[in-house]
């Protein structure tokens, strides 16, 4: 369960046993002169589904997409997150620094979308690996890709990507924005030969058809960076919030997809040689 942000995450915290204490170890931080703070909706423990192992996972407050499955629509807004300070999320990764080591794990940046605070993301991507020695991974729709820069991509071990649909009209529909800076994103971490898990949601009715799982298929296999398809079921998990925050889920009476629809689609990924879980 994420931990919401409040009085359980200090704003200020003394610097860490064995680590020199600086007030930003990036080069876009060094610029503000400043310690460096972001929205953050909330923390979590989790284990199999954010990066190998078990990782800290830091929900970072904003997103400029608006799919219509999204199981967490109270991150959209980053007035909706709490000010944190990077030396406060550092500290407390800290605290589980040892067993997430153990349990070859790491940590994660998710949202919500990172990259729409791309300072604040590199600041923690940057500590959390310096600093932790932690296996660090972006979980990111790639939309904003272009904010990424390359120091904060020298930071990220593994990036999670969305690829919600290969076909430019459903994802606009799906998301309310483009497809491409998703696409450009990939062949760019491609480039840098930086390693990727895809992630694609199999929504029936919506993103199931054949066709569409072939080109997201075909186009992952063309990066030669892509170790692992997650193919994820559609969930209705998020409903509750959808309607405590007003808002209109068109996907209430769309059912999950079953055991065989999720099978046939890991079986396409498999066939363009990919490992698809």
């Amino acid at each position: 369960m994420a931990v919401p942000l409040g009085t359980g995450i200090p704003v200020r915290t003394p610097p860490l046993p064995g680590v020199t204490a600086r007030a930003a170890l990036t080069p876009a931080a060094a610029v503000q002169h400043r310690p460096v703070a972001g929205s953050v909706h909330s923390w979590d423990l989790s284990t199999g589904v954010d990066g190998p192992g078990t990782r800290f996972v830091t929900f970072l407050a904003g997103c400029p997409l608006a799919c219509l499955y999204c199981h967490n629509p109270d991150t959209w807004k980053m007035r909706d997150g709490k000010r944190v300070l990077a030396d406060a999320m550092v500290a407390e990764a800290a605290k589980y620094r040892a067993f997430i080591r153990t349990a070859g794990g790491g940590a994660t940046l998710s949202g919500g979308e990172p990259l729409l605070q791309p300072v604040f993301a590199g600041e923690l991507l940057h500590r959390f690996k310096h600093e932790l020695g932690l296996h660090t991974a972006l979980d990111t729709s790639g939309y904003l890709g272009a904010r990424a820069t390359d120091a904060l991509l020298r930071d990220t071990d593994l990036v999670l990507l969305d690829i919600k649909s290969w076909r430019p009209g459903l994802y606009q529909r799906l998301t309310g924005r483009r497809l491409r800076p998703t696409l450009d994103f990939a062949r760019r971490l491609a480039r840098l030969d930086k390693e990727v898990w895809v992630r694609f949601v199999l929504v029936p009715g919506l993103t199931d058809d054949p066709a569409n799982i072939e080109g997201v298929a075909a186009f992952a296999a063309s990066l030669g960076n892509v170790t692992r398809v997650d193919v994820l079921p559609f969930h209705k998990l998020g409903a509750s919030k959808w309607d405590r925050l007003g808002l209109d889920f068109t996907l209430r009476d769309t059912p999950t997809p079953t055991a065989s629809q999720l099978a046939t689609a890991r079986e396409i990924f498999a066939g363009a040689g990919l490992m698809a879980v």
